[in-house]
């Protein structure tokens, strides 16, 4: 019987890589393997015939005399480790152990000629996040809070280790420090992670007894946060290091902090402007008028209203607002300008107040965008 070539049979060019040539073997042992189709010769012909192409293809010699004289080496002695004529199943999962290892055992045991460990593998810790509500006046000016919490710290008994003084974590003797149990069905190699020392490969066997093995534990600390100026609302502030220790040894993860910024009854924030509202007379408005007025953090600025100065002006003082956050600059102050209206009035102000309607007039304009009216009575 004509054989095949053996590129053709494993569907790569002769051109192709090891790495190539390796990966398409181990496509075609998955799909021929005689556990996945059991008592069916064709398969096992096939799977057969891979193993046979692999064994020339992947040994650099062998391909090489392949290449040159074909099947004909054969009889030149060439390939007799490689042919499979005379190999049995078994032969083939000898010869090749390392390619099914790594199909059905998922990897070697790491004891198989690798290097033992000699310590517990470190686990970085959780991050952990908290909240905090502060005022718009400690927004605007930055302040400090404590803040306490629940978080596993290191133990200080073991240094973080696990372990009693002068005692160490020993190997596993159920899976001898590979961290893994195998175990076999039919031809398949199967690996689970080993149940006594959970896939460490070590145990301790003289746990610290303030831990308990654990090498850490809860408290309930506190700690000094200080929040920027210009902070903003819903803001996180990240601080390094302060979330659960990590286990032996393993770096700490981080706090997390979510600011939560208390609405003012007289200000308010619009991006980093600091607005507010100014009450001011009748007169103030039409004469113009300057005010002393006390800012959130305490501060007074002089403000000029000008003449004939409308309801709902907005008077801005640059640079008094909010510090930014990115940058050196600040926000500025806008003072929004009211009108304060008296309910109740003396009957000598109404006198005075009906003169000078009657002397300035009861028609209104609508010059800026408003609806004009005409006046009937007053109803006071």
């Amino acid at each position: 019987m004509t054989k095949r070539d053996y590129y053709e049979i494993l569907g790569v060019a002769k051109t192709a890589t090891k790495d190539e040539i390796k990966k398409a073997y181990r496509t075609l042992a998955l799909k021929y393997h005689p556990d996945r189709n059991p008592d069916n010769k064709e398969s096992e012909e096939k799977f057969k015939e891979a193993a046979e192409a692999y064994g020339i293809l992947s040994d650099e010699k062998k391909r090489q005399q392949y290449d040159q004289f074909g099947h004909a080496g054969e009889s030149m002695g060439g390939f007799n480790q490689g042919a499979q004529n005379g190999m049995n199943m078994n032969d083939i999962f000898e010869h090749f152990g390392d390619i099914f290892g790594d199909i059905f055992s998922g990897q070697q045991a790491s004891g198989r000629g690798g290097r033992k460990k000699t310590k517990l593998t470190p686990k970085q810790g959780h991050d952990l996040q908290k909240e905090v509500s502060i005022s718009l006046k400690e927004a605007f000016e930055g302040v400090k809070k404590d803040l306490t919490y629940y978080h596993f710290a290191a133990c200080e008994e073991c240094s973080g280790s696990g372990a009693e003084k002068n005692s160490k974590p020993e190997s596993c003797t159920q899976c001898s420090g590979s961290g893994q149990v195998f175990f076999k069905q039919g031809f398949f190699n199967f690996a689970q992670t080993c149940p006594r020392c959970g896939g460490e490969g070590l145990i301790i066997k003289d746990p610290c007894k303030k831990c308990k093995g654990q090498s850490r534990i809860q408290k309930y600390g506190t700690i000094s946060i200080t929040i920027p100026k210009g902070i903003f609302d819903q803001a996180d502030l990240r601080i390094q290091g302060k979330g659960d220790a990590g286990i032996y040894g393993g770096t700490s993860g981080d706090l997390y902090i979510k600011v939560h910024v208390i609405a003012d009854k007289q200000f308010h924030r619009v991006n980093d402007d600091l607005e507010c509202t100014i009450m001011l007379t009748y007169p103030q408005l039409v004469f113009g008028a300057e005010v002393d007025i006390t800012s959130i953090d305490e501060s007074t600025e002089t403000i000029k209203i000008p003449q004939g100065c409308k309801v709902g002006e907005r008077i801005v003082i640059a640079g008094k607002g909010f510090h930014k956050i990115r940058g050196r600059t600040r926000g500025d102050l806008v003072v929004i300008t009211n009108c304060n209206v008296p309910k109740k009035i003396s009957p000598k102000a109404q006198e005075l107040l009906k003169e000078y309607s009657a002397e300035i007039g009861t028609e209104t304009s609508n010059r800026n965008g408003g609806i004009s009216g005409f006046f009937k009575k007053f109803l006071g």
